[in-house]
């Protein structure tokens, strides 16, 4: 079997989905759009794609880099099945195309249609379409499937964790609930380490936030995701489904701080490892919550998240 994933893969979550399918000894193949990048040619290149932008909504390094995938996706040939992730950076134009190379196209859309959206992309151009959010798979009848836990599952009550609680997080909308909560955890001697990235840093910032413009990748995290005994996720607006922080925590067995609602319909919800905080509300925190230990999920439970069962789910296979 032949399977190709198409995706803007700029968080590096992506091609632990092609790890698992060769670990299957499938003919797996990971065009990353992300990873493109063009080179103006000239002053006057650079000038005409600034006007094409404004004027004519073109811009010639997407064009380029909708050509470049179609290009590699050529040299592979046709393939079994196509999965394209976060499908509104391409065309329309540019899916018809790469649906002829294939069996079957599916989708997953692991962000909120609010904020991505994909409209003009329904009309029967995937064969599937997969998401993550409760709202949108209402809305648009797609198919419900969480993101996955991609990395291997850690001891329960490992050494050396500190009594901290962990995000890193871009300073947007959740920054003025994220400072507030620093301003609580400092006043009640909480330890916490929270980093927030972004071009400049906020006023009023907790002087307990480490502020920094240099974005942070997973392989970035690893010794404060191993190192901290809560990890705190907070939920963009109009968003719903669950992100990899959470599936991050459930390999590591580590307590869940979130501001996501939705989490309490999932059957590994837990209010002894899960807190749900209510950002128009006042925080207030029960000490019980930091003090009592993690309990474990059942193994049929946690299985069902790993990205083995998701490449089963989403494959067929």
């Amino acid at each position: 079997m032949k399977i190709c994933l198409i995706s803007f893969d700029f968080f590096n979550f992506d091609h632990n989905i092609i790890l698992e399918l060769k670990k299957r000894n499938i003919e797996a193949e990971h065009i990353d759009i992300s990873k493109f990048k063009y080179k103006y040619t000239s002053i006057f290149d650079r000038i005409t794609n600034f006007f094409n932008k404004k004027v004519l909504k073109k811009n010639k390094k997407i064009i380029e880099m909708e050509k470049d995938a179609l290009s590699r996706l050529h040299n592979l040939g046709h393939q079994d099945i196509i999965l394209a992730i976060r499908p509104d950076c391409l065309s329309k134009e540019t899916h018809l195309e790469i649906k002829k190379y294939t069996d079957k196209y599916i989708a997953y859309i692991y962000d909120s249609c609010q904020r991505f959206p994909v409209d003009h992309l329904l009309d029967g151009i995937f064969d599937k379409i997969f998401s993550f959010d409760f709202t949108d798979v209402k809305k648009y009848n797609f198919t419900f499937i969480s993101n996955y836990i991609y990395n291997e599952k850690k001891e329960l009550n490992a050494p050396n964790i500190n009594e901290n609680i962990f995000i890193i997080v871009s300073i947007d909308e959740r920054f003025d609930f994220l400072n507030n909560l620093a301003n609580y955890l400092s006043m009640n001697n909480i330890k916490f380490k929270f980093i927030a990235i972004g071009k400049r840093a906020p006023k009023n910032i907790n002087s307990n936030i480490i502020f920094q413009r240099k974005k942070l990748f997973a392989k970035d995290l690893k010794d404060d995701l191993e190192n901290s005994k809560i990890f705190l996720d907070l939920i963009r607006h109009n968003h719903n489904g669950l992100s990899f922080r959470i599936f991050e925590a459930l390999a590591m067995q580590r307590k869940i701080i979130t501001t996501n609602h939705t989490i309490s319909q999932y059957d590994f919800y837990n209010p002894n490892n899960i807190l749900i905080l209510d950002e128009n509300k006042p925080i207030a925190i029960n000490p019980d919550f930091f003090n009592t230990p993690y309990e474990p999920l059942n193994d049929d439970v946690y299985y069902k998240y790993t990205i083995e069962n998701w490449v089963k789910t989403v494959f067929n296979i």
